[in-house]
């Protein structure tokens, strides 16, 4: 009599043999074919296993040979991501960048600052602020619409124009609209982090995520 092998008597159980969550490691898809083999080797004649289940724990096992192959190729491919954006950022040493931040800076004689609205005002008033904190002028900028803005403030009659801050406050009717100030600030040098990815050192506010660079200037 002839008997046609099949799996399904021992009943292997695929998640246990290739050990779970830990299914990666190398040895895993030999151990569940070694497995496999014995059991074929020692089944009953007379009560021979399913072909279904050992089509379906077969394709177990490519799947999760599968998952760790892609789980290769996308950590490779995140490594020379992290490489081409240091290549890049290179090239942003010595300019400007805005982000998060009051102070002014300097430019042909002006104090340049900005502001994001989290909506639309029709009143936006920016208070320039001496070293000490103490208001030196109001600039009354009347409507805006929500988004990034820029101002200018003549700076040409003061001795010493550093240190400089200032502050937002805008309204639409009687109702406060949120603003978040923005300042000019020079790449210094850049880097990488694991967890980050690119990272930029500023000349005034330190390390940051690339990711919070709001514009390249």
């Amino acid at each position: 009599m002839t008997t046609t092998a099949s799996v399904t008597g021992a009943s292997t159980d695929l998640s246990a043999v290739i050990g779970g969550s830990n299914a990666s490691e190398a040895g895993s898809a030999d151990r569940f074919l070694k497995l496999l083999v014995t059991q074929l080797q020692n089944q009953d004649p007379l009560n021979p296993m399913d072909n279904a289940e050992l089509t379906s724990q077969m394709a177990q096992i490519n799947t999760v040979t599968g998952i760790e192959n892609l789980n290769n190729s996308v950590q490779a491919m995140h490594a020379s991501f992290l490489q081409m954006q240091a290549l890049q950022g290179a090239s942003l040493v010595g300019r400007d960048v805005t982000v998060d931040g009051n102070q002014l800076t300097l430019v042909d004689g002006q104090l340049e600052g900005g502001f994001t609205l989290a909506g639309p005002a029709d009143a936006v008033q920016v208070d320039i602020l001496n070293p000490a904190g103490q208001v030196v002028d109001t600039l009354q900028l009347g409507a805006q619409d929500s988004g990034r803005h820029g101002f200018a403030w003549d700076a040409s009659k003061l001795a010493d124009a550093g240190g400089h801050t200032f502050r937002v406050s805008a309204r639409l009717g009687a109702a406060e609209v949120a603003s978040l100030p923005l300042m000019l600030d020079r790449v210094v040098s850049v880097g990488l982090d694991g967890s980050s990815g690119l990272v930029l050192t500023l000349e005034r506010s330190g390390d940051k995520p690339y990711g919070e660079v709001h514009a390249l200037n």
